[in-house]
């Protein structure tokens, strides 16, 4: 695909994302399998309704059981494009700790304990993820993508007593 020029600077422009994925019909497709999978996640992570409401945007109380009832008997409904990429940024968030930790408790715990990465301020992810704005969710999906990708984290205790590999170690068949 050819890229785009600005033509007063010289750098490409963003393309313009693909619009059909936006329609009714995709959405439609996608809310009731998106929002089940949500749902576990909040129960696995041990969310109250509160923050489950707060990480899909603070809908109404009556809003956020009639879109939970309908998605648990696979009724039809139609979530919008914030709800679907804050669940988004949920799932996104999920697969990372899967990665990054061997034992889900472990991610669950490393979700609720207190971190001193600047952008949690000591206090722990969680309670950025469910501060009611997408980029709080946003935040913490991209510092643990970033850790994913190998910037540093803070070893698990696990890892803290690992004694490095010795070249004569290290055996390429």
């Amino acid at each position: 695909m050819a890229e785009i020029f600005d033509a007063a600077i010289i750098r490409p422009v963003p393309p313009v994302l693909d619009l059909p994925r936006f329609e009714p019909t995709n959405r439609r497709r996608l809310s009731a399998p998106a929002l089940r999978t949500f749902l576990a996640i909040a129960d696995l992570w041990g969310l109250n309704e509160e923050q489950r409401r707060l990480m899909l945007g603070y809908p109404s109380r009556s809003t956020y059981h009639s879109w939970c009832k309908q998605a648990r008997e696979h009724g039809s409904i139609t979530l919008d494009v914030d709800v679907l990429t804050r669940i988004s940024a949920v799932l996104g968030i999920h697969q990372a700790l899967a990665v990054l930790f061997a034992e889900e408790r472990d991610g669950v715990a490393w979700l609720r304990q207190p971190h001193e990465a600047r952008q949690f301020g000591g206090k722990p992810p969680i309670m950025l993820a469910a501060n009611g704005t997408q980029d709080g969710l946003m935040t913490v999906r991209r510092f643990l993508d970033a850790a994913r990708g190998g910037l540093y984290m803070p070893p698990t205790s696990g890892e803290a007593d690992f004694a490095p590999y010795e070249d004569s170690e290290i055996i390429f068949q």
